[in-house]
This record gives C-alpha cells, structure tokens and sequence, in this order.
C-alpha cells in the first residue's frame, strides 16, 4: 500500500477516534475492542519498508521509541479518561482536557521522534506511524474495558413520584 493511502488511513482513523472520544458515548464491553488497532497493526506489519534496511539498529530504536511512546500515550489517555454509570446500569465515557494534553504531549514527542530520525538519516515511512497508531488504540481500549468490568451496573431502583422535589425545611419554633 502506498504512504499516501496510509497517511489518508491514519489521518482518518485519528480524527474519527478522537471526535468520537470527545462526545459522551456509551461504553460497549461485549463487542470487539481490540479489532480496530490489529487492522491497523496488520496494515502496518504488510509494508515491507518499515525499517530501514541500511540503518537497521537505529531504524529499530526509533521504533522501539514510537511503539513505547504510543503505549504510555495510550495508558494516560485511557486514565484520563471519565467513565460513569448511567441510573438505567450502562457505562459511559468522554475524554477530559487531561486527554487533550496527552495528544498534545504525544504528537509532540513523536514529532521528536520523526526529527530524531531524520537527523539519523532514517528513511522514515508512514507505516510505524500506523503501528503506534494502532498500539495506543489497543492499550486505551483495553484500560478502558478493564476499567468498566470494576463498576457497579446495577440500575438504580425506581424512584416513586415527588422524591426528588425539593421540600421546605421544618423550622423548629421556640
């Protein structure tokens, strides 16, 4: 696949993961967390340039960097996190301005990463790109579910009509 049609895939799965995030949405756990990051995973494992052949072991660094940054990114994005529990027992999620730090923090350390290599001379393709892409989705889901399994779910019970309005307070009179 051509570097063009990954940056178009990366550029499209950050913006529909990060949109989505940023709304309140309702946390499934029974469907398929981990599918998203090992298509993306696979995508990038296909391309055969993604190390650099003549910088082997300094190509391996760089990615060894960019997969560890993406999984830090991944855990402080999944625990800044909030998750609540709605009265009906479902679990919700939306990220906080915490979280926007933590992209900001991450972009900006794997743009340092992008410097670093291109100050070794590394030819650089967009397919390590995808795979921290896909690592930091795959730790952030995971955290997330792990996180909801230690909730309580259980819907609050019925409320009758009138418990909720406020009452005046009994004035004691001396």
């Amino acid at each position: 696949m051509s570097g063009l049609v990954n940056a178009l895939v990366i550029v499209a799965v950050a913006a529909l993961v990060i949109v989505r995030q940023f709304r309140a949405s309702r946390v499934d756990t029974d469907r398929r967390w981990w599918l998203l990051p090992g298509i993306l995973a696979v995508m990038a494992l296909r391309e055969p340039d993604l190390l650099d052949g003549r910088h082997a072991t300094e190509s391996a660094l760089v990615l060894g960097a960019e997969l560890i940054v993406a999984l830090a990114m991944g855990a402080a994005w999944a625990w800044t996190t909030r998750v609540w529990v709605e009265p009906d027992g479902a679990v919700w999620s939306k990220s906080t301005t915490a979280s926007v730090a933590v992209w900001v923090a991450g972009i900006g350390l794997r743009a340092g990463l992008f410097g670093l290599g291109a100050l070794l001379g590394l030819q650089q393709d967009s397919a390590a790109l995808m795979l921290g892409l896909a690592a930091t989705l795959l730790v952030r889901s995971g955290i997330l579910r792990w996180r909801t399994q230690s909730l309580d779910r259980t819907p609050a019970q019925a409320t009758a009509y009138g418990d909720h309005v406020p009452r005046s307070p009994w004035k004691e009179r001396v």
